[in-house]
């Protein structure tokens, strides 16, 4: 108890002191004055050192029952065992089986459907946004949580979409529903192209070469004035229009956000279903283990080159969205910033976790967002979400469900007759 208390005070001693330039010290530039505001540091040490102890102190009750069955040395089977979760592991348990809920998902729907109607243009565009990187956060969840394939040039393909629908629309007239697939599937194109020479590399050293060829792309399309304008970006690029009527800015807002969902939605059916279908087996026995994957048979290369062609196709598909809902692309709304945000949307989710991308959309998107009354305080409690989450989840808020099938031998009634 004394050494939890000890650890616990050292905690929240250097909590404070990292966070003293932000919570205590407010500077005036214009009166040229620094107010110290100790009160903060006061609440923000007591705040750490709670949180700390009642921390270490789950994590100690949560040891004590592995620790008795280790000395006493029961074996008991694993399908009898009673499960020890951490308080935070029940929560989270009873989350993920709260969003298999249908009436639950039923009441989602009709809620996003008629949300553009009693909301504010502002309102709506901060969903479209959500639901946004929702897809992307499914795209990138195919070549990181399925398939096992650190990708941190995601950003890349959401820029070709995006750039792809501006240079269609100015060089040749093409609109909203025409770039839509040409652009998914150029963006497949390049996925492709990246995944034929990382074939035989993971880990690191597949992060890196990702990492570069996003800044490539970029460094391309800010630098090539002549075809892609550079840095000044390409303007006026149309909303979609409604069977060629063309709506006014509130109208298109709405228009676009059910087009959103409507993709939003095709792209979680269309993922799940893979997830179950044997190619997403494949990709998971990938994401194990390469060697005993390619000992059984499974075609490594194709495997993962489809990873990387499906993962980019999302991207491009929402980068269209993108240029549609801004009306402008530049090179500066894609940089690595972008990837580093989907990625966190897959680390935080659970890897391979359909439910846990969405859940963790809302959280990185929506919660900042909202938070912005706290003003400079709300980065500092999302960082600390997110160091809670590591802690306690690291696998994830939702952990990907491993399908399992049994064969249920019928009961030899042969036997009885004889």
């Amino acid at each position: 108890m004394n050494s939890e208390i000890r650890k616990s005070i050292i905690a929240a001693a250097w909590f404070s002191l990292l966070s003293f330039p932000l919570i205590v010290l407010k500077v005036d530039y214009i009166e040229k004055t620094i107010d110290l505001r100790w009160n903060n540091l006061i609440f923000i040490a007591v705040g750490t050192f709670f949180v700390s102890y009642v921390w270490r102190y789950f994590l100690r009750r949560g040891e004590k029952p592995r620790q008795e069955e280790t000395a006493v040395g029961i074996a008991i089977d694993q399908k009898k065992r009673p499960s020890v979760d951490s308080p935070t592991q029940k929560i989270l348990t009873q989350l993920s089986n709260l969003t298999q809920s249908k009436p639950l998902i039923a009441i989602l729907l009709v809620m996003i459907v008629a949300f553009p109607l009693g909301s504010s243009t502002y309102q709506t565009s901060i969903i479209i946004s959500t639901m946004m990187y929702i897809v992307l956060g499914l795209g990138l969840n195919i070549v990181v949580g399925m398939a096992g394939l650190l990708d941190l040039g995601y950003g890349a393909f959401y820029l070709i979409g995006a750039y792809a629908y501006a240079l269609l629309n100015l060089n040749y007239g093409f609109g909203f529903w025409i770039s839509l697939p040409i652009a998914g599937m150029l963006a497949a194109t390049f996925g492709v192209l990246l995944g034929i020479p990382v074939l035989r590399l993971r880990g690191d050293y597949l992060a890196i070469v990702t990492l570069g060829f996003h800044e490539i792309v970029r460094l391309v399309v800010e630098n090539w004035d002549e075809v892609l304008h550079g840095p000044s970006g390409i303007p006026n690029i149309p909303k979609p229009g409604f069977f060629g009527l063309k709506l006014g800015f509130n109208g298109s807002t709405v228009y676009l956000y059910y087009i959103t969902v409507v993709i939003m939605v095709i792209a979680i059916i269309v993922i799940r279903r893979l997830h179950i279908s044997r190619v997403g087996r494949a990709w998971m026995a990938l994401r194990e283990d390469e060697v005993a994957c390619q000992a059984m048979g499974i075609d490594t290369t194709k495997t993962k080159l489809t990873a990387f062609a499906l993962g980019a196709f999302w991207a491009g598909i929402v980068g269209v969205i993108f240029a549609a809902k801004s009306s402008f692309v530049n090179p500066a709304s894609f940089t690595f910033y972008e990837s580093a945000m989907i990625l966190s949307i897959v680390v935080l989710g659970g890897a391979g976790s359909i439910r846990g991308v969405i859940l963790a959309t809302l959280i990185l998107i929506l919660l900042p967002e909202y938070m912005r009354f706290l003003k400079e305080y709300r980065m500092l409690l999302f960082g600390a979400l997110w160091v809670t989450m590591m802690v306690f989840r690291p696998q994830g808020m939702i952990s990907d469900a491993r399908h399992k099938y049994e064969l249920n031998p019928e009961p030899d009634g042969n036997e009885n007759k004889s």
